[in-house]
């Protein structure tokens, strides 16, 4: 895990808060932590937990995973990935059997590449990869 880089992380927040328009003390209420806190976080000073970023973020209406990236808990592949299996289980149009069809190509193509050594997602597969829905 990498270090955490709050100054970088604490720029970003006070930037995306501004952009929404909202002050400290209003982005610490929609979040549920304390306005110094968040103050404190905004000049590098503390470093949030995942779960305080998680909250922030929902506040900002931003992805945690970016502030997860800016905070150095989680490296920009990584985030990558989670996003695309994000959308790929959010789409409305396809059955919940086509999006872990579709999850398995993934992996595999990660595999491939040399990106990925297991599928991160515990689905439920049997020991020869193949999903029993299938």
């Amino acid at each position: 895990m990498a270090s955490l880089n709050v100054g970088n992380l604490g720029e970003y927040l006070r930037e995306q808060r501004r952009t929404a328009q909202l002050s400290l003390r209003q982005l610490a209420e929609a979040a549920g932590v304390s306005n110094p806190y968040l103050s404190q976080i905004e000049r590098g000073l503390r470093k949030p937990s995942a779960e305080v970023l998680q909250q922030v973020a929902k506040a900002l209406r931003i992805s945690a995973e970016t502030l997860y990236v800016r905070a150095g808990i989680l490296d920009e592949r990584e985030r990558e990935e989670l996003e695309t299996r994000a959308v790929i289980l959010a789409d409305p149009s396809i059955n919940e059997r086509q999006k872990q069809v579709l999850l398995q190509i993934y992996d595999s193509f990660r595999k491939e590449n040399g990106l990925d050594t297991e599928p991160k997602d515990a689905d439920h597969t049997t020991e020869d990869g193949i999903s029993p829905e299938l």
